[in-house]
């Protein structure tokens, strides 16, 4: 029988992404669906949560893809009513959150997936299992996007708790270490915040590997024309590239996987929440929260020009 999944927050990556995987999943019914102010055809609709579960107790699961901010409490309610929960990037407003959460679904038995969707994308296996094994030379991420097109009018994502240009960012660095042989620590950044907003428009983080190995990260939200989403690693043995958010791998200019259109990346985000639900198994990787949380507290703060949403 397939997993009944109440899917709660109705905005664009609902829309475009956790329906239309949900709906060719045979693993999955969606079941119902909660929003305040959107709906969604051919389910029952309901305008919060715990309307949600009251309506319809025999849902098994719930996918949240709320702002951040609110993942907290949306989760504890659906693990404490006994509801295996996927959880939309960025997992929480806070690191102590994802521990708690952690902590919640242990004790109630249930599933948390606590995910990161450009794990997800085609070239990133290949990219992992060829880094294994090399020494690194150095490393650089080059995340860039135009903030109007991809959050037009969202006001949650320059509040506090709404991570700003990390809310993107992140995606390179839960990337980052998935791929890395090992793992990194945050040693220097300089986050820019416009001087009318509460989450930085634009950062530079510096990261150190094993070895005194750099990692250079350049995050931006006011990327105009054609979006950057890269990641290089040198090696002493050859220099591997993935671009698109890890859909295209090429090793020394050489094309080893491409899927420009990174449409795999929520169904295999969804075969593997059944997976886990199906063995009772929680999945949390919070390092990547970690690195934005740690750029937060050491980096060097500059204000800039005011932002209009």
């Amino acid at each position: 029988m397939p997993l009944k999944v109440g899917l709660l927050g109705i905005g664009k990556i609902a829309r475009d992404q956790h329906i239309p995987s949900l709906r060719a999943n045979p693993r999955f019914e969606l079941a119902a669906c909660a929003s305040r102010n959107a709906t969604v055809d051919g389910v029952p609709n309901f305008p919060d949560l715990e309307s949600m579960l009251a309506a319809v107790p025999d849902l098994q699961a719930v996918s949240i893809c709320t702002p951040p901010q609110a993942h907290f409490e949306a989760a504890l309610v659906s693990l404490r009513a006994g509801k295996h929960v996927m959880l939309e990037k960025p997992p929480a407003a806070t690191t102590r959150e994802i521990a708690l959460l952690a902590e919640a679904a242990a004790a109630q038995g249930c599933t948390l997936f606590q995910t990161w969707h450009s794990r997800f994308a085609a070239g990133i296996d290949a990219a992992r299992d060829w880094l294994r094994g090399r020494p690194l030379v150095r490393g650089r991420i080059t995340w860039k996007e135009d903030v109007h097109f991809w959050h037009p009018g969202q006001r949650w994502i320059w509040e506090p708790g709404g991570f700003g240009v990390f809310d993107p960012g992140i995606n390179a660095l839960s990337v980052l270490t998935e791929i890395l042989p090992m793992d990194v620590c945050v040693d220097a950044a300089v986050l820019e915040f416009p001087e009318n907003q509460q989450s930085p428009i634009a950062a530079n983080v510096r990261m150190l590997a094993e070895g005194g190995v750099t990692i250079a990260a350049e995050f931006d939200f006011r990327q105009k024309g054609e979006q950057s989403w890269d990641i290089e690693i040198t090696t002493t043995s050859g220099k591997l590239k993935l671009a698109g958010g890890g859909a295209e791998l090429s090793i020394d200019g050489k094309a080893v996987t491409k899927d420009a259109s990174m449409a795999g990346e929520y169904p295999r985000l969804y075969q593997r929440f059944a997976s886990l639900c199906e063995a009772g198994k929680s999945e949390v990787d919070w390092r990547p929260f970690q690195l934005v949380a740690d750029s937060f507290l050491i980096g060097e703060r500059r204000i800039v020009g005011p932002h209009e949403i």
